[in-house]
């Protein structure tokens, strides 16, 4: 049975993507502070393999049991390889190839994907008009947020861009996938207990084949202290807030947090760190609160009745 998918989310929706947004943005912040000691495969390693060990430790304690179904564990090794391991590495390394700035453009084209893998794998979830007005306003305005600076090293960057553009392309399919585990009826807790225990089978063999990490020196405070964040906040917490938002609003909705995710990272920077909020900023800012507005529907609905009481 599909469960029914709301088109506008609710106020406690936008709360929860909000706050996925801001955990997401962060692990833009831990993995270059890892990244200066520890290569990427390793740094997704354990921060995958961290999150397998909470969220292992979070079932135990709340008496549940991981599924028994082979047909439930086919869909998280699905979500594992194209929600952990092929984004986590594809962003951790083409950070290290590509200015911030621009991945976060191309990170935030997975609401394009999304709306793309939906149209066809989905029976409840289509393009609209205020769809696409509302995925086009918001990467153009990503784009704004993070100013022109950005673009002018993309030939430089090519393949760092090309594989951040992947991993955005995979998290837009997951979204899709994802669905199937919400038609399953598991638990968001026991859902990304299962993707990040799959995951971990996946990437430990791959990290120790490509990255040799026993040959590295002994990482620093920071470099631990970064990748116990990024497993326990924007992992762990993170996609438990993920796969609710996937069984509530759909997975167009969900992915639009990629719009977000500049925007908090951002916003902290000038709350916390000090630094100056620019005019783009806010030029971008209000881009993207446009096209969230045009994904979200009501304002669209709001013009049509008020046009019918006109005309009636």
């Amino acid at each position: 049975m599909t469960l029914p998918i709301r088109q506008t989310m609710s106020r406690p929706d936008w709360a929860l993507l909000l706050i996925l947004s801001t955990l997401w943005g962060g692990s833009f912040f831990f993995i270059a502070i890892a990244g200066r000691e520890l290569p990427p495969l390793t740094i997704v390693a354990l921060r995958v393999g961290i999150a397998a060990l909470i969220l292992l430790g979070l079932v135990a304690i709340g008496g549940k049991s991981l599924p028994k179904s082979w047909r439930v564990w086919r869909v998280l090794l699905g979500m594992g390889v194209i929600n952990s391991v092929l984004p986590f590495s594809l962003i951790a390394w083409g950070q290290t190839q590509v200015p911030s700035g621009l991945a976060a453009v191309f990170n935030a084209t997975t609401p394009f994907w999304t709306a793309l893998a939906v149209q066809f794998l989905t029976a409840d979830e289509k393009l609209s008009a205020g769809k696409i007005a509302g995925i086009v306003l918001g990467v153009a305005g990503v784009g704004v947020l993070i100013g022109p600076g950005a673009f002018l090293d993309f030939g430089a960057h090519g393949w760092g861009a090309l594989a951040i553009l992947l991993g955005a392309l995979s998290n837009g399919f997951a979204g899709a996938l994802g669905r199937n585990i919400a038609r399953l009826r598991v638990e968001p807790i026991v859902a990304a207990t299962g993707q990040m225990v799959m995951a971990t089978i996946l990437m430990i063999p791959l990290a120790l084949l490509v990255d040799q990490p026993w040959q590295l020196a002994m990482p620093g405070w920071q470099a631990w202290a970064s990748i116990l964040a990024i497993a326990a906040l924007s992992t762990v917490l993170a996609f438990l807030i993920f796969y609710r938002l996937l069984a509530r609003a759909g997975a167009t909705n969900t992915s639009l947090v990629t719009f977000l995710v500049p925007v908090s990272a951002i916003l902290l920077g000038t709350l916390v760190l000090g630094e100056r909020l620019e005019l783009q900023h806010i030029a971008g800012m209000a881009l993207i609160a446009a096209g969230l507005v045009a994904i979200d529907g009501r304002a669209w609905r709001w013009v049509r009745a008020r046009r019918a009481a006109e005309a009636g």
